[in-house]
């Protein structure tokens, strides 16, 4: 597994090191000792899979409120992704900057989100599934979230041809200045 640093500090990009044979290819996805030493949180308490119908599908941008923050590590088992992250630390150097990348089952790419970053994804593909892990179990009552398409953030979404699907809890989360 190769790290890739991201603009946002703490904010990393992991690479499959896939090794290849004529039955395939194997790679290390996931390395607590790897992440510990470069600073991140390896600790794994929850693992959820989000499956997505059509492309298109938007859903973000969410995070939970202290004490449970929550670092993830997002990964697409099926399908292709645009992975979103935003820096909504207190006193950051880069708060309120965003970071997108493609996540796709054939790249095997992750993307490490750390503790108060709010995290949001738009599929590019019919029938795209992510995983994540999370370091903290989900707790309702902490769950969070801003609005897609704030103009403090300025994401650059990917256009969707078909039109995005979005859920009313999603689509009605605040801008962060309100």
């Amino acid at each position: 597994m190769r790290l890739v640093e991201t603009p946002l500090a703490g904010a990393w990009v992991l690479e499959l090191e896939r090794r290849e044979d004529e039955r395939g290819y194997f790679a290390r996805t996931f390395d607590a000792e790897l992440l510990a030493a470069h600073g991140m949180d390896g600790r794994v308490v929850q693992s959820s899979t989000s499956f997505n119908r059509r492309a298109g599908t938007l859903r973000g941008m969410h995070f939970q409120t202290a004490p449970d923050e929550e670092t993830r590590i997002a990964r697409v088992t099926r399908g292709a992704v645009f992975d979103v992250i935003v820096d909504l630390r207190e006193g950051s150097a880069t708060r309120y900057a965003w970071y997108g990348t493609e996540l796709s089952a054939e790249n095997g790419r992750s993307l490490y989100v750390p503790r108060g970053f709010a995290h949001g994804f738009q599929t590019l593909v019919d029938a795209s599934e992510v995983l994540y892990v999370m370091s903290t179990p989900y707790v309702a009552e902490a769950a969070r979230g801003v609005r897609w398409n704030d103009p403090a953030f300025g994401i650059v979404w990917p256009d969707a041809p078909g039109g995005r699907t979005i859920s009313a809890r999603d689509a009605q989360y605040p801008d962060v200045a309100a």
